[in-house]
């Protein structure tokens, strides 16, 4: 059985997507694309083989060619997305964030519940077979951001710190602080965004505290110049568990160790974006809908929405959950 896969949205993440649903996931095709920008979606459309172009995502979820939607559109269009294909009865896999505000991701979140074919990938958790999670270190270095939202100190919480977050497996609240870093960089914009933040490109680090008592930190470089670093280290009570940069190739001269980072997302993450795509795809064909849940995207973007209160008040705060529906407990 082949998936018929729509996509809204072809900017880099979307064509990287449909490349792969194209080329290298068994049992999909893309069938349909839409973006806001016609000319880029009909050159993105040619690229993954000719697939009809709408001018408008919601006709695009309508579609009978359309068996499942992908939606890579920017933050602010998903909720409307995703809503639009929980009203047509159609499985939709919404990049991050699931709405870029609670209330949208708690109505997402509510229709949902109704309905289990919304999957909204967010990074999950390490193993936890070093037994009791006690410290989590995360840290995310990205080369030369290109876009605005991705180099200030607002947007840049919402557009990348929603990857960021330790699951506490009881849930609960955690207690956030966050401070901004002072170092700007080569083509940074000196003014605030529009939520009043201003836009340092340094280093920007946020403390965490679970219900449980994990603690857990996360460092956010959105202009470190030397490529795209990302790591995760979770210490537990018998072990630790890391997730590490894939080793390209390393040397060891002089007592020196030289290891080759990332340039981009693309390089980093592509395999994992291939598993995540096979696993939904293989599940649809099962008439199931895995991987990460509604709930998960809510969660995530509400410790980034308390984390962008945090960056402008300073102030350690407290993050509290709407009531976990039942389908999720």
């Amino acid at each position: 059985m082949t998936i018929r896969v729509g996509i809204i949205g072809t900017g880099l993440i979307g064509e990287d997507h449909g490349r792969k649903l194209v080329n290298a996931i068994n049992g999909s095709t893309v069938s349909a694309v839409s973006d806001i920008n016609l000319a880029r979606a009909t050159e993105v459309a040619q690229v993954l083989g000719g697939a009809p172009v709408f001018d408008d995502g919601h006709d695009l979820i309508r579609s009978p060619e359309v068996d499942a939607v992908l939606v890579t559109s920017i933050g602010p269009t998903h909720a409307e997305f995703v809503l639009s294909c929980i009203d047509a009865g159609k499985p939709v896999m919404c990049e991050k964030p699931l709405a870029p505000t609670t209330p949208e991701s708690g109505g997402r979140l509510r229709a949902a519940s109704r309905d289990r074919r919304l999957h909204a990938p967010v990074r999950r958790g390490l193993p936890r077979r070093q037994g009791r999670a006690r410290v989590g270190r995360d840290r995310r270095r990205v080369r030369a951001a290109q876009r605005p939202q991705e180099r200030n100190g607002g947007r840049g919480v919402h557009e990348l710190h929603d990857h960021d977050r330790f699951d506490d497996p009881r849930g609960g609240h955690h207690p956030v602080a966050a401070r901004r870093g002072d170092y700007v960089g080569p083509g940074d914009p000196a003014e605030a965004d529009a939520e009043g933040v201003p836009a340092p490109s340094g280093p920007q680090f946020a403390a965490f505290t679970t219900e449980s008592g994990v603690l857990s930190t996360v460092e956010f470089f959105a202009n470190c110049q030397y490529g795209y670093d990302v790591r995760c280290e979770l210490v537990g009570s018998i072990g630790t568990a890391s997730m590490v940069n894939p080793t390209v190739a390393s040397t060891i001269a002089a007592r020196t160790l030289v290891e080759r980072i990332p340039a981009d997302w693309r390089e980093r993450f592509g395999a994992a974006y291939t598993a995540e795509l096979q696993a939904w795809i293989t599940g649809l064909q099962h008439g199931e809908c895995v991987g990460p849940s509604a709930w998960e995207g809510y969660a995530a973007t509400k410790v980034v929405e308390v984390g962008v209160e945090a960056v402008k008040s300073g102030q350690r705060m407290k993050i509290d959950y709407i009531e976990k529906p039942a389908l999720y407990r």
